[in-house]
């Protein structure tokens, strides 16, 4: 019987993150709170992760897709509402979903419903600052041009999706 040598913590691509709740940066908007988790220090290896509470009928974000990060989304509790691609679906406590690259996707509180979801990139690209600007424009603090003029910055590129529309007026 051979026995494996344990790997050298140097050899990890990161160190290990660990969080406590109790010390999470939040931000927040006038529609959903998000705790701050983990943000890439800019390594292909890094993620980005955090927590997003929506209020009832919540619109979390217009359609959009990103370049190089593949997008997580864990359903906590509550329904979300997904775009993913043309298709808009809604997602329930438990679900998971993980959108690639190059694929439009946007999401809401479902209609009716609270949503409390995990996010995660990867790889990350040091995402919090993007979320606190969409925080502060929300909050009418800074000008929403500052959104466009980030989007290579943060992998964030807006699109504009009928299916998501029609979605939203829908439930309206």
């Amino acid at each position: 019987m051979t026995t494996q040598e344990t790997p050298s913590p140097a050899a990890a691509p990161f160190p290990p993150v660990l969080t406590r709740c109790a010390d999470a940066e939040t931000c927040a908007d006038p529609s959903s709170v998000m705790t701050l988790f983990a943000d890439s220090d800019g390594t292909a290896d890094g993620f980005t992760s955090y927590r997003s509470t929506f209020a009832k009928g919540a619109v979390g974000a217009p359609a959009h897709f990103h370049t190089k990060a593949t997008e997580l989304f864990f359903v906590i509790s509550g329904s979300l509402q997904v775009l993913v691609g043309e298709e808009v679906t809604v997602l329930g406590a438990g679900d998971f979903l993980a959108v690639p690259p190059h694929t439009p996707h946007a999401f809401a509180a479902a209609p009716g419903s609270e949503a409390d979801v995990l996010f995660v990139f990867t790889p990350g690209m040091g995402r919090f600052d993007y979320l606190r600007l969409l925080g502060r424009v929300m909050r009418g603090e800074a000008d929403p041009s500052e959104i466009a003029e980030s989007a290579e910055r943060f992998d964030n590129h807006y699109v504009d999706s009928p299916a998501w529309r029609a979605a939203l007026e829908a439930s309206a």
